[in-house]
């Protein structure tokens, strides 16, 4: 018998025992990645949790740069106002910008109720808002208005596109529900109400929900011309050129 001690051989590699997989560093986080996911996730279901639980960290981790669901509300806030593209100062005429920023406004808020809810609650703050209203007044400074002026106009056309906005949104629930304005009066009509005006004008179709909101931007914008001393048709023009784009 041999006293020599055999040659070790190499353990197959499958039959090795399985090894804890190798702890490596947390994963990188700042306000701008919370941001990101904030916005991905319905407001519904928007918790510190759930945003953790995407990012792969901890609850507590989050806690480094946010303060509560209050501060993921706003920054998802504000990402669902990045989402289409502002207008920008390209040196146009006052009234085109009045007209693109109210469209702006109109479009992302009709197409995102949440976020109107977000604007109403005060999460989207001058951090998103402040340079537009800065470009704004600049614009029209340019072109001869008063900073209360330009600060005016901007006001009114945004009010304006806020109020249309609303409207949207009230009639494609109304449809979605079956309760739009149009339903709800030929109802009221039914039951014996007098109402001799509005029911003259159901013999012509269904009553719209609101005014187009073309005209009306377009209405608002015309009285600050007006105001301005400034010849409307030239502007009607530029105004149907910008809504045609």
């Amino acid at each position: 018998m041999s006293d020599r001690t055999p040659p070790r051989v190499a353990p197959d590699r499958a039959g090795e025992p399985e090894r804890a997989p190798r702890r490596g560093r947390p994963p990188r986080i700042d306000r701008a990645a919370i941001a990101r996911v904030s916005g991905e996730i319905p407001l519904e279901e928007l918790t510190l949790r759930s945003v953790a639980e995407r990012l792969g960290v901890s609850v507590p981790g989050l806690y480094h740069y946010v303060s509560g669901r209050d501060d993921l509300i706003r920054l998802a806030a504000e990402q669902s106002a990045l989402r289409l593209t502002m207008p920008v100062d390209r040196g146009q005429h006052w009234a085109v910008w009045c007209y693109e920023w109210a469209d702006y406004t109109y479009r992302a808020f009709a197409g995102d109720p949440e976020l109107l809810k977000h604007f109403i609650d005060g999460a989207i703050g001058p951090e998103t808002m402040a340079p537009s209203i800065d470009a704004a007044i600049g614009l029209c400074m340019r072109q001869g208005f008063t900073p209360g002026q330009a600060l005016a106009a901007y006001n009114l056309v945004s009010e304006c596109a806020l109020g249309a906005a609303i409207a949207a949104i009230r009639a494609q629930r109304g449809r979605r529900e079956g309760s739009s304005f149009d339903l709800g009066v030929r109802s009221l009509l039914a039951r014996g109400e007098d109402l001799p005006h509005l029911a003259r004008f159901l013999g012509d179709g269904p009553l719209p929900d609101s005014s187009p909101f073309r005209q009306q931007v377009s209405t608002v914008i015309a009285g600050i011309a007006a105001r301005r001393g400034e010849s409307w048709d030239g502007i009607a023009a530029l105004l149907t050129a910008a809504a045609d784009e």
